[in-house]
């Protein structure tokens, strides 16, 4: 029996997908934590040794069904592609095992609510990689919108935004649109606190591979929102860009590491004892980029710390696969409406 002093128990996790994303965000984050490596698979099986090596992974698969019947497992990983997360998640939910699948959760809304049921009636945990959520700077943004001091929500303004050569092996956008423009799809009704219940979509295509996107989304409150998503910016400059309104006040997070927060200050010009009253002048924050600690500018680490409280049962508010459905009905509204140029509703 463990005592309230003790450590929490080493999670044994095996992990699908070894690629880029895997070897430089998730899996240094998740070795961080409580959790231990048991077992890795990737189809390139250079790319899989190389990983297992930099971690110490003795089981090594290139079968991911394999991998979900290794022994003595107690969660699964996995970042590979929509159409896998859901597929395997599926088959991993049903042997009992917690998942963390990396977004886009499926590759349509429907396979989405369609995992979202096997997680219901497996009774087990499948978190989504919205890390947009944990980012340091938007959960500090997010803590001051629901704050009762901040008030409801007026409007939100956001900007996010990549480089054509990030998408080029998808003419149709397909990848863009999942890939990066999901995560507004969460974040927006996440900022705003309530869900979107319509999307207007202005698109312009000036070439071909540079696309712009002007996304009004709809809340039942009358709240405001709109977004510019493309492809047409230099992923060497800082692309990430909210605001958010209330009554006299606003938050703003700047390329997730900075956040200010403004009151409603009197001016200053006519009083010789002016000074900045903690009360009412801005706020800002942001991080020392010189300490040792990790701020967890990306979100990577808080968000896969959610995830295994779920798996050990704790109380945790990790978005899971219906939250993941949500963003794709959200997103494939988006796709439709800048298609139809009309309002579509979620």
């Amino acid at each position: 029996m463990l005592r309230p002093d003790d450590p929490p128990p080493m999670i044994r996790i095996g992990w699908i997908g070894c690629g880029t994303h895997a070897g430089e965000m998730l899996l240094p984050q998740l070795v961080r934590l409580d959790a231990r490596l048991e077992a890795l698979c990737d189809l390139d099986a250079g790319r899989l040794g190389r990983i297992a090596d930099r971690y110490g992974v003795g089981a090594r698969y290139t079968d991911p069904a394999a991998l979900l019947a290794h022994p003595g497992l107690d969660a699964i990983g996995m970042a590979v592609g929509p159409a896998q997360h859901a597929a395997l998640a599926t088959d991993a939910l049903a042997r009992g095992l917690p998942m963390f699948i990396e977004k886009p959760p499926a590759p349509t809304a429907a396979d989405a609510a369609q995992l979202a049921e096997a997680a219901h009636r497996a009774g087990r945990p499948c978190v989504v990689g919205f890390m947009k959520r944990y980012s340091t700077a938007n959960r500090i943004a997010g803590n001051i919108l629901r704050s009762a001091a901040f008030g409801p929500c007026v409007s939100l303004l956001g900007e996010y935004m990549t480089a054509p050569s990030y998408f080029a092996g998808d003419p149709d956008y397909s990848g863009f649109y999942l890939h990066h423009c999901v995560h507004a799809m969460d974040l927006v009704p996440w900022l705003l606190g309530e869900p979107v219940v319509s999307v207007q979509a202005r698109r312009f295509e000036p070439v071909p591979g540079k696309l712009s996107l002007h996304v009004a989304f709809g809340f039942a409150s009358g709240a405001l929102a709109t977004v510019v998503l493309g492809t047409h910016q230099s992923r060497g400059t800082p692309m990430e860009w909210w605001q958010v309104m209330g009554d006299h006040q606003r938050v703003e997070i700047r390329n997730v590491h900075e956040v200010r927060h403004y009151r409603a200050p009197g001016f200053k010009a006519g009083d010789p004892a002016a000074t900045l009253d903690p009360a009412q002048d801005a706020l800002t924050w942001e991080p020392n980029l010189t300490a040792a600690a990790n701020e967890d500018h990306k979100g990577y680490h808080a968000l896969l710390a959610a995830f295994l409280a779920r798996v050990r049962g704790e109380a945790s508010d990790a978005p899971d696969i219906a939250d993941g459905a949500r963003a794709m009905r959200v997103l494939e509204a988006m796709v439709r409406s800048a298609e139809s140029g009309g309002t579509e509703s979620v």
